[in-house]
């Protein structure tokens, strides 16, 4: 499963402690027998949460199991679950760059003209690239801050977050850019599954 390749290195990791992952029913025995086939620990594998409208509701599910339990130093670490090629060096950066700092997000500067259009039909306004960046995930917070800086938007505001980074951003947390990894893509098109695939060999 492509989930099973992005928790390989989360198990993995010294810095994580715990994983929840926000499935639907149907899923969650699939998930854990296929990690369990890969060879990999389940044994941090706390919990499945049920997903939400949005994928930030989703987030705030998992965050609502986890918040009985947690402590004024704990972190959370939201990764999409269709970005397989995650690294350890990319999980290693974001743990180092948290210090002095609320959150981490990795980012990857725009290569391409970057234009604004209020239609969504014609050129509104050419935006300056260098100031422009395309954000990934994993994306690191302290806990309680960011966990209160989603509960502040509910119920309704919390419908309009695309980026896990902005109820923090919003909220006046200090969240730092690192620089993403290229290779940290998410599968969203065919063309997505086919660049995994061939970097997997598996492809035609």
């Amino acid at each position: 499963m492509i989930v099973t390749h992005a928790l390989s290195v989360l198990l993995d990791s010294d810095h994580i402690d715990a994983v929840y992952i926000v499935a639907e029913q149907e899923w969650r025995d699939p998930i854990l027998e296929d990690v369990k086939d890969t060879g990999l620990d389940t044994g941090r594998i706390q919990g499945f949460a049920p997903p939400g409208k949005t994928r930030q509701l989703s987030i705030l599910n998992a965050m609502q199991l986890i918040s009985k339990d947690s402590q004024e130093k704990d972190t959370i670490l939201i990764h999409d679950g269709a970005r397989p090629l995650l690294t350890e060096e990319l999980l290693e950066k974001c743990y180092k760059a948290l210090s002095g700092h609320d959150g981490v997000m990795p980012v990857l500067p725009m290569k391409d003209t970057v234009y604004l259009s209020d239609d969504r039909k014609s050129v509104s306004e050419l935006l300056d690239r260098s100031k422009v960046f395309a954000g990934q995930a994993p994306e690191l917070f302290y806990f309680k801050p960011y966990y209160e800086a989603n509960m502040s938007l509910m119920p309704d505001k919390i419908l309009e977050i695309n980026r896990a980074s902005e109820p923090a951003v919003m909220a006046g947390m200090d969240i730092v850019m690192i620089p993403g990894d290229e290779g940290n893509f998410k599968i969203t098109t065919d063309a997505d599954m086919e660049r995994f695939k061939n970097i997997m060999g598996e492809g035609k």
